[in-house]
């Protein structure tokens, strides 16, 4: 966002300005597309690149626990955000025209998922129609939000994230303001 970092802290979301210090932090300054907060109480200075920090907040933790996350827009305009699947790290975009969780052969084989029988179906891409592995995955967690038994697809080609697709985003409301996206579990 310019100069300034949206960063999520304390179930709450706010801009840090350099030098000025806020909810116990300070941006420092930026070093590329890196931002170098200082938290207080001393400690070794985070080094953050937008979209790689924990991007969910939410109310405080109860029986419930942490019901949305916060994504602050990235370069290029999308929506990325890290997580996981089944445990194992990867790298979301958010993409609300997916039907269903997609990616690459590639990172599902680094996922551990099976993919050893043919395809089992077909899914229409920006490169036309493929042969694509539908699955169940066990679990996708975005921040501290995790949801279990989501559909995902696996396109033969490599893709650079994996899409967030309306198989996780359904059960979501979602809002947009300026450059966050807020997704509020339903």
């Amino acid at each position: 966002m310019g100069e300034q970092a949206l960063v999520a802290r304390g179930g709450q979301t706010f801009a840090l300005r350099p030098g000025e210090p806020r909810n116990g932090l300070t941006l420092l300054r930026w070093d590329g597309d890196i931002a170098v907060v200082k938290v207080e109480g001393g400690g070794p200075s985070l080094l953050l690149r937008p979209g790689q920090g924990p991007v969910s907040i939410g109310a405080q933790r109860g029986t419930e626990g942490v019901r949305s996350i916060v994504i602050p827009v990235g370069s290029g305009g999308h929506f990325i955000a890290p997580g996981s699947i089944n445990g194992r790290p990867v790298r979301f975009m958010v993409d609300t025209g997916a039907t269903v969780v997609a990616m690459g052969r590639d990172e599902a084989l680094r996922l551990g998922l099976d993919l050893s029988g043919p395809p089992n179906g077909m899914s229409q891409t920006a490169g036309g129609v493929v042969p694509v592995h539908r699955l169940v995955l066990r679990t996708v967690r975005v921040g501290e939000v995790e949801l279990s038994l989501v559909e995902a697809s696996v396109v033969p080609a490599a893709m650079p994230y994996v899409l967030l697709g309306n198989s996780f985003l359904s059960r979501f409301q979602l809002s947009r303001t300026n450059d966050v996206m807020r997704l509020e579990l339903k």
